[in-house]
């Protein structure tokens, strides 16, 4: 769990952001930019580690998205033999969501950044950056 939460791993594999958060339920939780932007917030849900972190998320840099409200991720580490599956479910109520749309490209790159960096010491350069304009 400590590869979803602390930001000595989070900004190599996830665009040098870092979240700000105590890890209890019920704690704010933030995602904040390079620049030091408030990217994305919600709250702890859930979290038994090393098994479940829930929290909720809503996003800050788009305004059309900011509108949607709080959307729902859910990250569940399972043992699989030598390894660790890592199950994601981001969940959203509202239909036709501009932030699904966003994060269903975002999170595979973000993740198999994560799974690189974890099995080899070395993200994917894709994500190691902020993207320019955001």
């Amino acid at each position: 769990m400590d590869a979803l939460i602390k930001p000595e791993f989070t900004r190599q594999y996830w665009s040098e952001t870092w979240q700000d958060c105590a890890w209890t339920p019920g704690a704010s939780w933030k995602l904040m930019t390079p620049d030091g932007r408030v990217g994305d917030s919600g709250e702890v849900l859930e979290i038994d580690p090393p098994r479940r972190l829930v929290v909720s998320w809503k996003n800050h840099l788009f305004p059309e998205m900011e509108a949607e409200g709080h959307s729902r991720a859910a990250f569940d580490l399972e043992p699989a033999g030598d390894a660790v599956k890592l199950i994601l479910t981001h969940e959203f109520e509202t239909a036709d969501s501009g932030l699904f749309k966003g994060v269903s490209g975002g999170w595979p790159a973000i993740l198999a950044s994560l799974k690189s960096l974890l099995e080899t010491g070395e993200s994917l350069e894709a994500t190691r950056k902020w993207p320019e304009g955001v």
